[in-house]
């Protein structure tokens, strides 16, 4: 809510080198139709929105900020974890062979 015009312009220039020919805003004003358990109205903060119009024949796109990275994750990681639980639970989930086509959750 606190950016101007030129700090729209200003930052989209310095941050994302991004020719910008014009910029438009609005605030949008939220309801307060809403009602708690009290029934008290409850209303929904305000927000700015931004127009950006580029330069003549330019795009833009969005940086790749988190970029994938190649070959296997480190041990103990994160990625290496949520590789190992993905593993695990198509393992789990795969039919068994000797059931018969009979649902796993359909017990005999």
């Amino acid at each position: 809510m606190e950016m101007t015009k030129c700090d729209v312009k200003n930052y989209l220039e310095k941050i994302y080198s991004a020719p910008v020919a014009a910029v438009r805003t609005r605030i949008q004003y939220c309801t307060n139709k809403k009602r708690n358990h009290l029934n008290q109205r409850v209303k929904r903060p305000d927000y700015k929105v931004a127009y950006i119009q580029l330069a003549q024949q330019q795009t833009f796109q969005f940086p790749d900020i988190f970029p994938r990275k190649d070959g296997e994750p480190e041990e103990g990681s994160m990625e290496a974890i949520q590789e190992k639980f993905m593993k695990d639970e198509q393992q789990r989930q795969k039919p068994d062979p000797r059931r018969g086509g009979v649902p796993e959750w359909f017990g005999i």
